[in-house]
Order: C-alpha cells, then sequence, then structure tokens
C-alpha cells in the first residue's frame, strides 16, 4: 500500500495531468494563425477541423511522429501539413541518409538469426560446448572464466545493438510515421526477448525483415512474415507443435519455405510420419504433439480479436492448420551442440516439414480445409483471419487507439475498417483515412493521450535536438522508466492507454529523468545543441520560462505549470521521500543483469500463457525489468536558472501528453 506521501504525490499527479488535458483543450479552442500553404487552407476547407492550423502541425507532430525537434513545427507549417503527413505514409521516398550512415557500425543488424548463433553465440551455447568436451570436472581457471566473460559479452552484441538502434532511429530518422508504425506492430505482435537464449538473436531478423518491410504495406504480408519468423514459433512454441498421435501426416521431408519436399512426394498420406529426420526434443515433462499457444494468439491478439467470433474448435483446427511450421535445424556436431546445450531452442530459417503435419480434415470459422494438404492449409488459415471483418475491426481499432484517443469514435473505426476490407488490408491507406480524419485533428483528441516511457525518452531527446546514442545506455533509461524494448512477458503487448502508465513511482520517475536531461546527465543532450539556449541563457527568470514553454511545450501550459517553472519547486520534489522513488531507487525491483539489460531479464520456465497473468503487473513502472545497476542516469544534482525551468518542462503534465 503507497504511504501517505506516495498516495498525495499520485492524487496531485493525476490532478495535474487532468489540469494539463484541460489546458490542452481549451488551448485547442483558441484561434491561431491562419493555414500555411493554400493547400493546407483547401483541405481544411473540404473537411472542416477543430484544430488551428498550427496546432494541426503540433498534434501531427505529436502523434506521427516522436515529438518535433526544434525547427520541426516552421518546417512542416511551411510545406502544409497534409503534405507532410502524405510524404511520411510514403517512407521510401524520404532521404534518410544520416541514420543510414548511424546504423552502418552496428554489424549484427545486417545478420540472419542463423548467421548471429553462429557468429555471435549466447553463453548457454559455450557452456554446453564444453560439457560435450568432456571437460566439465575441470575446474573454471581464470583464463576460463575470462574467455567465458568476453564470449558472453560477444553473445549480448546483437540484443544490445538493436535496442541501441531501436531508439536511435525514433530519435534521429527523417522516416518518423515509419518509426512509429514499427513501434506499433512490435508491440501488436510482440515477442519475449528472454523468452530462450537465442531469442534476442531472431529478433533482430524480425525487426528488419519483418517489421520494417511491411510496417505501411500489405496486412497479409506482414502476418504472413510474423508467422513463419523463428522468432514468433520460438516465442510461442509453434515450432515444436506436431500432429497428434493417431493423425494423419504427410509423408516425406519438408526442405524450406513452400514445402517442396510435399509437393514432389505427392502429398501422399500416411498414418504415422515416417521420421527420416528426428523430432525436435520436447521440453522436459511435455508430450510432443498439437501446442496451440500460437493459435490462440494468432486469433486473440493478432488478428479478430478476443470478441473476433470464434470458438475453441476453431483454435484446435488453426493449430493443426499449422503443425509441421517450425525451424530449420543445423546438421552435424553443431547441431548437436545446440540441441543439448539449448534445450528447446534450435537457431536457422523457417522450414515446412510435412512428416509431422496434421493432414486430416479441419473447419476454420466455417471455412473447410480439405485433407491431404500440407503447407497450404497454413496459407489459407492466414488468408481466412486476415480478410476476415473482425480483423478489419480489431486492427482498425487498435490503429485509431495509438493514433487518436484511448478510446477512440467508432465511426472513425467502422470508416477504417471499410478502408481496410476494400484495399485487402492495405495498411497505408488505413492510417492516411485516420490520420487525414477530422477526429484526428479534433479538440478531444489534441494531447488526450499519455506518452509511454520510449515516447516520452525519445521526445525528450527529440526537443533537446539531442545526438543519437550508440551505446545501450539510453535503452536501458527507458528500460528504467518502465518500459524494457522486447521486455514484454506476455504476447499483448505493452499497454496503449495511459491509465497503465501513470502511478506514483512512474510519475516521480519521469520528472526525474526531465531533471536529469537538463543536467547533461542523459546521452547526446548538450546545451550546445540546443539551440534556444544560446538566447535564454541570460534573460530574466519569466523570459526564460515564456521562451522554455514556448521551444519544449510549443506554447500550452496551465497556469499552474507556469508557476511551478518560475517558482523552481515541483511539489512532487518536496520531500526527500519521494526523492527515493526516483530512478536510481527504481534499481531495488530491477530484474537481470547485463549488458542487453535493456531487453529483458533472463528467460523462466513459464509458458506464454501463464506469463500473461504474471505480466498483469508490470505496466506503468511496476517492478520495471531492468538492468541490475544502480544509478542508471547517477546522482541527479540540484539544478537552477535555465536548467532547472528546462528540467521541469520536460516532467510537466503538458509533455507527458502528446
Amino acid at each position: 500500500m503507497p504511504v501517505p506521501h506516495q498516495r498525495r504525490a499520485l492524487a496531485l499527479g493525476s490532478t495535474l495531468l487532468a489540469i494539463g488535458a484541460a489546458a490542452c483543450a481549451r488551448g485547442a479552442a483558441r484561434p491561431s494563425a491562419a493555414p500555411a500553404s493554400p493547400a493546407a487552407a483547401a483541405t481544411s476547407a473540404a473537411e472542416p477541423r477543430e484544430l488551428a492550423a498550427d496546432q494541426q502541425v503540433i498534434h501531427a507532430l505529436n502523434r506521427l511522429a516522436f515529438g518535433p525537434r526544434p525547427g520541426d513545427v516552421q518546417r512542416v507549417r511551411a510545406m502544409g501539413v497534409d503534405r507532410w503527413i502524405d510524404e511520411q505514409l510514403h517512407p521510401e521516398r524520404i532521404p534518410d541518409a544520416a541514420t543510414d550512415e548511424f546504423l552502418a557500425r552496428f554489424p549484427t543488424l545486417r545478420l540472419s538469426g542463423a548467421e548471429l548463433v553462429r557468429e555471435y553465440p549466447p553463453a548457454q551455447l559455450l557452456l554446453a560446448r564444453r560439457a560435450l568436451r568432456r571437460d566439465t570436472t575441470r575446474r573454471l581457471t581464470p583464463e576460463d572464466s575470462a574467455e567465458l566473460r568476453r564470449a558472453a559479452q560477444r553473445g549480448n552484441q546483437p540484443a544490445a545493438e538493436l535496442v541501441t538502434s531501436r531508439v536511435a532511429r525514433a530519435v534521429m530518422s527523417e522516416r518518423q510515421l515509419q518509426e512509429v508504425m514499427v513501434d506499433f506492430w512490435e508491440n501488436h505482435f510482440n515477442i519475449y526477448a528472454a523468452k530462450g537464449p537465442v531469442t534476442r538473436h531472431y529478433l533482430v531478423e524480425f525487426d528488419r525483415e519483418v517489421i520494417r518491410r511491411n510496417a505501411l504495406g500489405n496486412f497479409r504480408e506482414l502476418l504472413g512474415g510474423v508467422a513463419k519468423s523463428p522468432a514468433m514459433l520460438f516465442y510461442l512454441d509453434n515450432w515444436q507443435s506436431t500432429a497428434d498421435s493417431g493423425r494423419p501426416v504427410l509423408q516425406g521431408r519438408g526442405m524450406g519455405e513452400g514445402g517442396r519436399a510435399a509437393r514432389r512426394a505427392g502429398r501422399r498420406v500416411n498414418s504415422r510420419p515416417p521420421s527420416p529426420t528426428p523430432l525436435p526434443a520436447a521440453p522436459a515433462g511435455r508430450r510432443r504433439g498439437l501446442n496451440e499457444n500460437y493459435a490462440r494468439e494468432l486469433m486473440e491478439l493478432h488478428t479478430l480479436g478476443v470478441d473476433g467470433g470464434y470458438t475453441q474448435q476453431d483454435v484446435i483446427d488453426v493449430a493443426r492448420a499449422l503443425t509441421g511450421w517450425t525451424i530449420l535445424a543445423p546438421r552435424g556436431a553443431a547441431a548437436r551442440d545446440m540441441r543439448r546445450g539449448m534445450g528447446d531452442a534450435e537457431p536457422g530459417e523457417f522450414l515446412f516439414r510435412p512428416e509431422v503435419h496434421d493432414a486430416g480434415e479441419k473447419t476454420v470459422l466455417g471455412h473447410r480445409l480439405k485433407a491431404g494438404r500440407g503447407i497450404e492449409d497454413g496459407e489459407q488459415v492466414l488468408d481466412i483471419v486476415a480478410r476476415h471483418p473482425s480483423t478489419a475491426r480489431f486492427i482498425a481499432f487498435k490503429l485509431a487507439r495509438r493514433l487518436v484517443s484511448d478510446t477512440p469514435p467508432a465511426a472513425l473505426v467502422e470508416r477504417a475498417a471499410a478502408v481496410f476490407r476494400r484495399t485487402d488490408g492495405d495498411i497505408r491507406e488505413t492510417v492516411r483515412t485516420i490520420v487525414t480524419s477530422p477526429e484526428f485533428f479534433s479538440a478531444a483528441a489534441y494531447r488526450a493521450k499519455v506518452k509511454t516511457p520510449f515516447e516520452v525518452v525519445v521526445s525528450a531527446l527529440r526537443a533537446m535536438n539531442a545526438a543519437p546514442d550508440p551505446t545501450p545506455r539510453t535503452a536501458q533509461i527507458v528500460a528504467r522508466l518502465g518500459q524494457p524494448l522486447y521486455g514484454h512477458q506476455a504476447p499483448n503487448g505493452w499497454p496503449e492507454t495511459g491509465d497503465a502508465w501513470i502511478n506514483t513511482g512512474a510519475i516521480l520517475n519521469r520528472i526525474n529523468f526531465g531533471a536529469a536531461v537538463a543536467a547533461g546527465r542523459v546521452p547526446g543532450v548538450s546545451a550546445a545543441r540546443w539551440a534556444p539556449a544560446e538566447r535564454l541563457r541570460g534573460a530574466p527568470r519569466d523570459s526564460q520560462v515564456d521562451g522554455v514553454i514556448a521551444a519544449i511545450l510549443n506554447g500550452d501550459a496551465s497556469p499552474d505549470t507556469r508557476a511551478i517553472l518560475l517558482s523552481g519547486e515541483n511539489p512532487f520534489l518536496g520531500s526527500n521521500a519521494a526523492r527515493a522513488d526516483s530512478l536510481d531507487a527504481g534499481a531495488d525491483d530491477a530484474v537481470g543483469a547485463d549488458d542487453a539489460g535493456a531487453m529483458a531479464p533472463p528467460p523462466d520456465e513459464m509458458g506464454p500463457r501463464r506469463e500473461q497473468r504474471r505480466a498483469a503487473r508490470t505496466g506503468g513502472g511496476r517492478r520495471a525489468m531492468v538492468d541490475g545497476r544502480r544509478g542508471a542516469l547517477g546522482q541527479i544534482p540540484e539544478l537552477a536558472g535555465l536548467a532547472q525551468i528546462v528540467g521541469l518542462a520536460l516532467g510537466a503534465p503538458e509533455f507527458q501528453r502528446k
């Protein structure tokens, strides 16, 4: 139970956030400058918008980007918000050479999952190989220990480079809507990085080839990429799902995507698998056979939604249709090493194995899947669920919730769902419908959403024109605020609604993060890069406050916020007890400790459904899954002058909303 100062802080935080929202709503109703271009004026005339022209620009930059950098508002105003939106909807047309140059320093981002496991093996694999050499009776020498530490550090490199690049792209990329959509889909198709030793290695290819390639593309292609991703196959256990005993299976061996060997075998059906290749070893205590984990999440979380009209029998038949969708194991001694050393995990590529595929007849959502087929069963299931009306509504709702409000207008969701159906799942056109709608540009939507920790950190760095961080440290800060990248255990992903992110600890951490940014304790931030600093440094306090409100809060600040900036006293930080709940003290609840701690804690033995129950308590900063090192930001000094105003503004309720 919260102690009295925590209860007072939480009540105050909720009040301040409400005041901030009310101030934004009042600001949205105020008149502003006329549209900056004839194109913007024509669009506004065709579809009346409640927000004034400047507010449309700020709103678009907060929702379709990770907040404005210095000069962005003026640039978007000059080109017109509608033209900017259209440009962002086509990221392939936007030059992004600086980002490409920055990412070139990370060699692991270009490799496949199989290559990463081979060239950057997890520490568990190295220990397993030592065991196979029968030298386990020999005690580790200091030289052995040093070698293992170096190898373990190298094994963590893919995870570290993935989270580092993810933050850096969000901070610096010109393709901001692309990064927003990557963040959305990574969360929609959530994968827990610590499910097993190689999951982190698989995630690199998942991010590059599945999510980024299809973030604004066709939903069916995105869904197919997810279904065949080694990361998802491993996370939700479908890689080990096989036909139950007694079910008919296909004869012959699968040899890669498309099931070419199954086609050559003429799709003959046997009552038992010939097993020319041994089945993957079942985990200890678990029988080999049908696994429903992925089938259930495919329908409940990825497509139809929990109320999408499917039954338990549909789940079973979808799972049967996806048997044999697995991961290709390496051959020879290396394969034995990896299987013995990592239990379930086998590095490699997608493979369809007809000899373990349930080839019996199935019925999915009223569609008959005839007997004797192979990989076509799974492909037809993906066709069915991708084009189901419930999927159109579910995806439209989730996109509108992310882009418009926690409770998006039903009429907007229906219009977006209709576009999704009419265009056969065109994500770009569905998003366009939402972000050019009157509901998107309404006063009710303006700064109506609370930023997630990832958005808080990235938007603050963009506001301060920070240089991208080439280390995992900034990603670790995101984790310490309560949202480790790829660190949500359950398949449902991080919450998309504001209530999940606001509690006593979360509010205090966000305020202290703002102070850390202003103190220069966050990588890439310097006063020299923030253009207003030189002009404001010698100005009177009230002029500094007005300048910071204009630069960081885009001119929207409640009287209470302005009073705090003028006085330099935030009531949240009025006691040492409140400061004890800061980012440094949060290390007491940290789990795990390694260079990739910005991702997730070490794996446990829980299955995804059980993980979901446990993970219900992870929202909003509770037991944040971060690296175990105390003091990610160091001791935050007492601030004064302009730095104090900047820190308070970054922690203000207006900045915490988007």
